[in-house]
């Protein structure tokens, strides 16, 4: 692969140290022509997720999800600002069903792609651990907290551990506070990657 900023983004040597992109994920924004930006913060998601997933299996083994479907949604769920490009930079969710219909005409089935439209969607009753996780992927990487999706991943946690909520709530803070603590360099290395190629 060439060195381009999307190359960089996707999988290069970068500071802090970020985990590449998925092989699939890669060729998939490369056959897109995804603005290098996009993948810069696909990326730093996809590493933040790798975290919350390696904390979940340790911390509470009885809680049951799809780990590597956590990890492609993360890796992939603000593909559709590869059409809507305009809210890499400002506000708007075009870019969620876009994103699923995106993924669907490449090939990804249904049970992957869901995560580009459910990202921003935690609160619907049909919504598992796994869109949980991305969803806090998306929004602790730089380090916003959101105290509704917390309580929904707490009480999952809570019902697979039998632990007390407030137990859960104290080990999850713990976590997420450290994770944010990452925030400024995650945000710098996405903002150092051009919008357009």
């Amino acid at each position: 692969m060439a060195n381009t900023p999307l190359s960089r983004a996707m999988s290069g040597t970068v500071d802090p140290p970020l985990l590449p992109l998925p092989d699939r994920v890669v060729e998939l924004l490369s056959e897109l022509g995804s603005p290098p930006r996009l993948a810069a913060h696909l990326r730093a998601v996809h590493d933040v997720a790798h975290q919350l997933v390696d904390w979940v299996e340790q911390h509470c083994p009885a809680a049951l999800f799809d780990r590597e479907a956590v990890l492609f949604g993360a890796a992939t769920h603000d593909v559709g600002k590869t059409v809507h490009v305009s809210e890499l930079s400002g506000p708007g969710a075009a870019h969620e069903e876009a994103g699923r219909d995106l993924l669907l005409r490449h090939g990804v089935g249904p049970e992957l792609a869901r995560f580009a439209a459910t990202h921003a969607s935690w609160a619907r009753s049909d919504v598992g651990l796994e869109d949980l996780l991305v969803s806090l992927a998306d929004k602790v990487w730089k380090n916003k907290r959101v105290p509704e999706l917390e309580d929904l991943v707490v009480a999952r946690l809570a019902e697979a551990s039998g632990r007390a909520v407030w137990e859960e709530f104290m080990a999850l803070d713990e976590v997420l506070t450290r994770t944010g603590d990452g925030a400024d360099e995650r945000l710098a290395f996405q903002t150092s990657f051009p919008v357009h190629g």
